[in-house]
């Protein structure tokens, strides 16, 4: 629900609980509907506990507690006092938060509450158990529209279970590179490719041995940790070859006479212990005690997530190698915002119709139906990392296993054989593709503890104990480079389901040869602008190939290129005539991520089939969610159109051109200062100097200074010497460069590059521009200033161009179809002014436009001293700027004919789009 529905909500949830309130008969009732009407609990009779008994002088009951927040509610009716005491069955008069207080004590200290609440129906008392003492807050049910936030916390997702559980991954994280370290300076060739690869399986199977031993696996706990102590360190090497080859020998294999302190471990199997091959070094004093010590007595690893831990494993490896190889590592949130529209919020959906149904046997057989088809789903990772996708998909398809084994159990004990096991969901349906042999390893290992966690939550639903090892189950992870494996032999498209997860992010400027040569592989050199293309390009076509005339559906996450700019003609309008169509998608977000070097990333999420779909396309930007009837390949709810690079205005408006582009190596440029310095040596110079923009100056109203000498007479430049060392410096610079047309250059170095200076004046609209700003900062510059490649000129243009290009609605076709800068807009000239489609307004709007554009140059001139920066910050913006832009919105749109209060951003874009396909038709 966004805020507006949860209010409603509120407001009914209210409505229905005012003057009424029975302790006995309307507590569960009040709570249940709290939980799901107001705050979106799904399933709330699982997701909180009543009537749980606790074990005082005589037998008592806590009213309600909720495990996943640690939140105790004692419940009283609506005529009791919540600050008063209330006498007791023992006789003594307690408090309601006295009486739970009470309660809490009893409790393990795992599970004792953070929150207390004690409720009357009318009011919540909501007490903070990490200042007991301090007075409580209240929240009357009558203020709960209004303050639905107070009581958020019974539902944070960042509660203190999930919030331990990330700090305990991280921790141990940082245990793990403790050792990573403290191991590689013990072998004799730190450098050498066998020696690390050694290293990072040793720090696999040493984490396996860790979480083995506290999670119950090896059985007794602490067996690792007692195995080693025993020994001297000069043995440590010794001793640990030993137990790694027990760990992978069946127990039927093994020597008979084998000690005592190996024979206690169990078979392992899963492949985890079978290379021998791999070199482990000597161990030191302070590696021993790190491991026994810190890693094993002073941590405990049962209680880490294996989604967070694989990928906070992996940052053992270099920081700079994770850089280069695209690699970024992903919160649990984010992963959700894949798999979730996917297809879990359908698998949860059709879970809870099935639990409806009232006949127990069609209820009954429709949950064994349900658990098949969960057992059949098979996924694929075509770029795994650390495996966090596949890690956490399979811990949500086993948790929903693990809802219909207590539907079907209703808490009975299931009885079967050694081998027997209700559990059908498998690591096996689990497909990954990764070019990193450490990461391939840590994926595998992250699947096995996910696998073991879940197995003891399925033990404590059916009250019976099954066994993990050996390892039954394989995690089907395969080394090697996606882009040039078959996706096919990796698992046939015939078996596969779902394809998903996070590609290397590497632009296309920024690839190495052989990441250049992949996409060429995947795409073949008839590909229109594959140079355009970003390595991530490579997995949308690759998964496309996949699900061609298949049910298989693809969620991927990349980098907001892929939605923006040129790259999106290039790469989607093929793929659409593929046959492609987008589901769903996320417009760009900060992409966060549980490394501790974060990656300052902004993403789309984009979910796409072949397949036919019926189901609503959902479009996702800035926390809320919309139903549209398309999504195109800008993720904008709109036709499918592609703006396509083009060197000619669609429209006959004035033409755009770029800056001028020296290639001078900052000879010709110079600061006022550094101007002013010049010209004491050479005053003759300063009819040759002219104000330099480019879109940083032009913003900020700082100008530079340039000295252009194209109309300089060989004469003249003669009797400047200052002069003339600057020019050899330019040709000397250019004939150093690597690329043939700048050497050229140098035969005329007085001259630019690209020379665009108008004599007359016109528009600079800056290339880059912060996406903070509701308007591009453009202005009007006369011939006597130049302008750099960073800025672009839109010459013989007057206030009706202007008033068009600064207005609402062409900042809002650009938002569109721009390239960014991370965030910041990139205004291209080929796609954006180029493909604009302008309106064709009568001579009256015509006129009302160049007079509205006149007030917004009146209006920033009422501000001598203050920047364009200044004018354009929406918390600076003076409000006679403001007032003067909005009245030249409502002019441009009346010029379009679109209704000023009905119109939104999206509909305006969608209308522009139409537009737009109906001049490219006509040309």
């Amino acid at each position: 629900m966004d805020e507006k529905q949860q209010r409603i909500a509120a407001e009914k949830f209210v409505e229905q609980w005012t003057n009424r309130g029975y302790e006995k008969g309307e507590s569960q009732i009040f709570w249940l509907s709290l939980l799901q009407n107001v705050y979106g609990v799904e399933e709330p009779e699982e997701y909180i506990k009543f009537e749980q008994q606790v074990k005082l002088d005589n037998t008592a009951f806590i009213d309600g507690y909720i495990d996943a927040t640690k939140v105790m509610i004692e419940q009283k009716g609506i005529d009791k006092d919540l600050r008063k005491p209330i006498k007791q069955s023992d006789g003594t008069r307690l408090t309601p938060f006295q009486q739970a207080k009470r309660y809490s004590a009893e409790l393990p200290y795992s599970q004792r509450p953070r929150w207390i609440i004690t409720c009357n129906f009318k009011s919540f008392l909501v007490y903070d158990m990490e200042n007991p003492t301090g007075e409580p807050e209240e929240i009357l049910l009558a203020n709960l529209p209004n303050e639905i936030y107070r009581l958020a916390f019974l539902v944070d997702d960042k509660n203190e279970h999930l919030q331990r559980e990330m700090e305990l991954s991280i921790k141990a994280g940082e245990i793990v590179g403790k050792l990573y370290d403290a191991l590689l300076k013990q072998y004799k060739d730190p450098n050498d490719k066998h020696s690390l690869k050694s290293l990072n399986m040793l720090c696999v199977r040493l984490v396996f041995c860790l979480y083995a031993e506290d999670a119950g696996i090896f059985g007794k706990r602490l067996i690792f940790h007692d195995y080693l102590k025993q020994y001297p360190v000069k043995e440590i090497r010794t001793k640990l070859i030993e137990l790694f080859k027990i760990l992978d020998t069946k127990i039927d294999e093994r020597d008979p006479y084998l000690s005592e302190d190996l024979a206690v471990f169990p078979y392992v199997n899963g492949g985890l212990f079978s290379d021998e091959s791999i070199e482990i070094p000597n161990f030191s004093d302070e590696i021993l005690d790190l491991l026994l010590e810190q890693a094993s007595v002073g941590f405990d690893w049962s209680q880490i997530s294996p989604t967070i831990f694989g990928a906070v494993f992996e940052s053992t490896i270099n920081p700079q190698v994770r850089r280069t190889g695209g690699m970024h590592y992903t919160s649990i949130e984010n992963i959700h915002k894949v798999i979730d529209p996917l297809f879990l919020d359908d698998l949860k959906k059709e879970l809870r119709d099935i639990k409806e149904i009232s006949m127990l046997k069609t209820r009954q057989k429709k949950l064994l139906d349900y658990q098949n088809k969960l057992a059949n789903l098979n996924f694929l990772d075509p770029a795994c990392g650390s495996g966090n996708f596949l890690t956490e998909t399979y811990i949500s398809i086993r948790r929903l296993e693990n809802k219909i084994l207590k539907a079907l159990n209703n808490g009975q004990i299931v009885f079967g054989d050694e081998n027997f096991s209700p559990i059908k969901v498998s690591i096996e349906q689990f497909y990954g593709i990764e070019i990193n042999d450490f990461a391939v390893t840590v994926a595998k290992t992250a699947l096995w503890i996910a696998e073991s966690q879940m197995m003891k939550e399925t033990e404590d639903i059916i009250h019976a104990n099954l066994e993990f090892l050996p390892i039954k189950s394989y995690a089907k992870i395969v080394e090697g480079n996606a882009l040039q494996i078959n996706w096919d032999d990796v698992i046939p498209k015939a078996k596969l389901n779902y394809i998903m997860g996070n590609p290397p992010f590497v632009g296309a400027r920024v690839m190495d040869k052989n990441q250049k040569a992949d996409i060429i592989s995947v795409f073949g050199p008839k590909w229109k602008n594959v140079g355009n293309l970003d390595y991530v390009s490579g997995w949308y076509k690759k998964a496309t190939d996949m699900m061609s005339n298949t049910m298989i559906r693809s969620a991927l996450v990349s980098t907001n290129s892929v939605s923006q700019g040129e790259m999106v003609a290039d790469l989607w309008k093929p793929l659409f005539e593929a046959g492609i169509h987008i589901d769903f998608a996320y417009r760009t977000f900060r992409w966060d991520s549980e490394a501790k070097i974060k990656a300052k990333v902004y993403c789309v999420v984009i979910g796409f089939s072949i397949a036919p779909n019926n189901k609503p396309k959902l479009l996702f930007s800035n926390q809320k969610v919309k139903i549209v009837d398309n999504i195109n390949a800008y993720l904008v709810g709109a036709a499918n159109v592609f703006v396509e690079r083009r060197n000619k205005p669609i429209c006959d408006v004035p033409k755009i051109g770029i800056g001028n582009q020296p290639i001078d190596g900052g000879f010709y440029l110079f600061s006022e200062e550094e101007m002013l310095v010049f010209l004491q040596k050479e005053p003759q110079a300063k009819k040759y100097f002219c104000p330099w923009y480019g879109a940083y100056e032009f913003i900020n109203q700082k100008p530079r200074y340039c000295l252009y000498l194209a109309d300089c007479t060989p004469g003249e430049l003669r009797k400047m010497p200052e002069v003339l060392k600057r020019v050899t410096a330019v040709k000397e610079y250019r004939l150093k460069s690597k690329s043939e047309p700048t050497r050229k250059l140098a035969q005329t170095p007085t001259k630019f590059h690209v020379i665009n200076i108008p004599k007359n004046t016109f528009i600079l609209i800056p290339r880059v521009s912060s996406e903070k700003r509701k308007y591009i900062p453009m202005g009007f510059l006369d011939g006597n200033n130049t302008v750099s490649d960073s800025g672009h000129i839109v010459s013989n243009a007057n206030r009706y161009e202007f008033g068009i290009l600064i207005s609402n609605v062409h900042m809002a076709w650009m938002r569109a179809v721009c390239g960014r800068l991370e965030m910041r807009y990139r205004y291209s000239k080929d796609i954006v002014y180029n493909n604009f489609p302008w309106p064709n307004p009568t001579n009256e709007q015509r006129k009302e436009i160049e007079k509205t554009a006149q007030k917004i140059l009146d209006a920033r001139a009422l501000y001598p001293d203050s920047s364009l920066a200044d004018l354009y910050d929406e918390i600076t913006m003076p409000p006679q700027l403001r007032k003067a832009h909005q009245e030249n919105d409502k002019a441009v749109m009346k010029a379009y004919g679109l209704p000023i209060k009905e119109t939104t951003e999206s509909s305006c874009v969608a209308f522009l789009m139409k537009e737009y396909q109906k001049l490219v038709e006509k040309l």
